[in-house]
């Protein structure tokens, strides 16, 4: 893939011509267009749906570090069979991100990975600007250094949106070092994707080892609850009240037991350390954390609304990896959710967020 030059008219996540944000209306002749493509109807309302969580790679960003890519599907040189996919799921956008693989990169290294990989993103959107929007990609290793990139990322290149591990090289999110990075994707009303890297140090003592594929089934949602913890406990959302960060896999374990963590301020405050200016509970529905619906059965999907509220979800996918294919029905199956609840959580709480137009 060429890469594209800095500064360039087009946008990773925001696009700057209105209308060409707009997908295809029903009857209607557009580029990329199927005629199996399913188009999602809400009580008469043709929704554009959003895939909040969808993965791609750079070939040559990872050439950089001499990583190669094993997933040929990762690739967006020929976007056929994605499109065939969304199509056939009901999908009219997807929110590219990139899992980091470069946190343990020198300075230089990771300032010309995310260069290549952000305007390759940008290129990509450009491209296809009806089907795909991106989460530019930073060097948190570097905070300085990933404060300019996003800085660049929403300035020059026009992305709405950062994506983020749940940890970097084992050092928390809510780490000080990083408040200057989540002050800028405040200032610059960025979405913050946390996508989870593993949890590589529990790896040696062998508990995640045996069948189950643990390192996977239970370490990816467990990063991303210890980070969440960390963020709220830590003060991190506190600091930064405009921050808004989704996290991957229905944010892991928190939503389902966040009510303990009501508990311990009330059971061991004096062993809390400082407590966050809420109940812990209350930032899963306040406006700061969101989450997207890979939780795979309507009962979970229930009980995640009841926890966070509709507003605060939206779907995802998790392509390619074939975790779901059936994310659009699991909301549409969905026992109890309104009209308006379906509809904020199959597009329009995406949409508001990265700037699409709805």
């Amino acid at each position: 893939m060429k890469n594209t030059a800095s500064g360039i008219g087009f946008v990773g996540c925001e696009l700057r011509s209105p209308a060409t944000v707009d997908g295809p209306q029903s009857g209607s002749a557009a580029p990329h267009a199927h005629a199996d493509r399913r188009e999602v109807v809400v009580n008469g309302t043709r929704i554009k749906t959003v895939d909040i969580h969808a993965h791609c790679a750079v070939p040559d960003a990872m050439a950089v570090l001499d990583k190669s890519v094993h997933n040929a599907d990762l690739l967006m040189d020929d976007t056929a069979t994605r499109i065939a996919a969304m199509d056939a799921q009901g999908l009219d956008v997807s929110a590219l991100s990139i899992n980091p693989y470069w946190y343990h990169a020198d300075r230089d290294a990771a300032a010309e990975l995310i260069r290549i990989q952000n305007e390759a993103l940008v290129e990509i959107c450009a491209t296809t600007p009806d089907r795909f929007v991106a989460f530019a990609t930073a060097a948190l290793q570097h905070p300085d250094l990933a404060v300019e990139q996003v800085e660049h990322a929403a300035k020059a290149l026009g992305f709405r949106g950062v994506s983020v591990g749940g940890s970097v090289e084992g050092e928390e999110l809510a780490d000080p070092k990083f408040h200057p990075f989540w002050a800028k994707c405040e200032e610059l009303g960025l979405l913050v994707f946390m996508h989870p890297t593993g949890t590589t140090e529990l790896e040696p003592s062998g508990r995640l080892s045996g069948g189950g594929l643990l390192t996977n089934t239970i370490g990816n949602p467990l990063e991303t609850t210890i980070a969440l913890s960390h963020l709220i406990f830590e003060g991190t959302l506190d600091r930064f009240p405009g921050l808004k960060i989704c996290a991957a896999h229905g944010g892991g374990f928190l939503p389902s037991y966040a009510n303990r963590s009501d508990a311990v301020c009330r059971t061991f405050p004096n062993r809390v350390g400082t407590l966050p200016k809420k109940t812990p509970t209350s930032y899963l529905k306040d406006g700061q954390l969101f989450f997207d619906t890979i939780v795979f059965t309507p009962e979970a999907l229930r009980h995640l609304v009841a926890e966070t509220g509709p507003g605060q979800i939206m779907i995802g996918t998790d392509y390619p990896f074939p975790w779901t294919s059936t994310e659009v029905d699991l909301v549409l199956n969905t026992p109890d959710l309104s009209d308006d609840d379906r509809i904020a959580i199959l597009g329009g709480t995406a949409a508001r967020l990265l700037g699409i137009e709805s």
